[in-house]
């Protein structure tokens, strides 16, 4: 391969070792879509198997059949891919249409959530046939530079907590973004050199589609009425024309960013197991979902940890996936003054928790369970 093919996979295997993403024996799933980025990825996957970087492979394509034939056809991209390759395959298809229609829930979070589900059966398996633990698997997707910035930009325009600001993470759970350190065009770049490298008769697996394009593109990432389509096409291009150097400069940024975020949300982790009492269900054991006491200590503490506290309580309470509101946060926080509770403060957050403070702290309940103890 082509030296600045090599200087590619060099950079994603840096960014493995570096933040211990994957070791020689750990299964990686990888989630491919067909698009340029998760398409290079299988290809530098594969190598970096080779080189023992990562363990055994499997590939997932999720069809969420919402293009017809064009998605139909980036499945059947992807399934000759991993033939290509010589990897398991996975695919999976969800009728996000008829989802839609049954629950009326947003088209992207459904879209997201099947797709995670449908990894996460499909790494079970990749883990029982290779004989590894779950817990040492992991799933790689192909998000990049490009990918981390748009997010940093929609944040920046609907508004986020301090800690929104670093966008992408590097891992979330078994999720493992290793490209997060090259951009779309780099791995562009990798496409079109393999290529080349192809032609010129060495050895490599290339796959094309239909009409010989090496991956597939979707139509839709051209509609601006989509916000991160619209970030991508219409912000991020001025604000390169401003800085060509942007990818670098702002991704080292947002890494700066998180390990200031990553202190402080173990600080306030810490904090949180004197601070927070949790409600017990009849059983006898503490319960998140019942809800907690943040005890009258809880307000000596600097503003912004009891955010992070108000924010991390309502999260085990909700639900990880659940968005908190930023007037929740603030409703917590206004619980307390003068380093005391506020007695007689109540207040109702998120649509269904009520807050009430008395001199023994701040109580944060399901309404339904308010309202019982005041019929009490």
């Amino acid at each position: 391969m082509s030296d600045e093919v090599g200087t590619v996979v060099d950079r994603i295997e840096n960014t493995i070792r570096a933040r211990a993403m994957a070791s020689s024996d750990a299964p990686v799933l990888l989630m491919v879509s067909g698009g340029s980025d998760s398409t290079a990825l299988a290809y530098i996957a594969v190598d970096l198997h080779e080189r023992g970087v990562i363990g055994p492979l499997a590939m997932l394509h999720v069809n969420h059949g919402l293009r017809g034939a064009a998605s139909d056809a980036d499945a059947a991209f992807a399934r000759t891919l991993a033939e290509a390759l010589s990897i398991p395959f996975f695919l999976c298809e969800v009728d996000i249409p008829g989802m839609m229609e049954r629950t009326g829930e947003n088209m992207e979070a459904i879209a997201r959530r099947e797709r995670y589900l449908a990894a996460q059966d499909a790494l079970e398996s990749l883990c029982r046939h290779a004989g590894a633990p779950l817990s040492e698997g992991c799933i790689f997707t192909a998000h990049t530079q490009d990918d981390r910035v748009e997010s940093f930009f929609m944040r920046s325009i609907v508004g986020t907590g301090p800690g929104g600001m670093r966008a992408m993470r590097y891992d979330n759970g078994p999720v493992r973004r290793p490209c997060l350190d090259v951009g779309r065009d780099d791995l562009r770049d990798y496409l079109n050199r393999r290529a080349l490298d192809a032609d010129a008769g060495e050895d490599v697996p290339l796959v094309r589609d239909g009409e010989g394009s090496l991956w597939r593109e979707d139509a839709t990432n051209a509609h601006t009425d989509h916000f991160r389509a619209y970030v991508r096409h219409e912000i991020v291009p001025k604000a390169k024309a401003r800085n060509p150097r942007l990818l670098d400069v702002l991704c080292r940024t947002m890494n700066l960013i998180a390990d200031e975020d990553d202190m402080l949300e173990a600080y306030a982790a810490g904090i949180m197991a004197d601070e927070v009492a949790w409600l017990v269900e009849e059983d006898g054991e503490p319960d998140c979902t019942a809800g907690c006491v943040l005890v009258p200590r809880f307000a000596r503490h600097p503003a912004p940890i009891r955010r992070r506290i108000a924010a991390n309580v309502l999260h085990a309470i909700l639900g990880a996936d659940i968005r908190i509101e930023a007037s929740s946060v603030e409703a917590v926080v206004d619980a307390f003054k003068d380093e005391l509770p506020i007695s007689g403060y109540t207040n109702n957050i998120q649509g269904d928790l009520a807050l009430s403070a008395n001199k023994r702290g701040l109580r944060i309940e399901p309404m339904a369970a308010y309202r019982a103890r005041r019929k009490r």
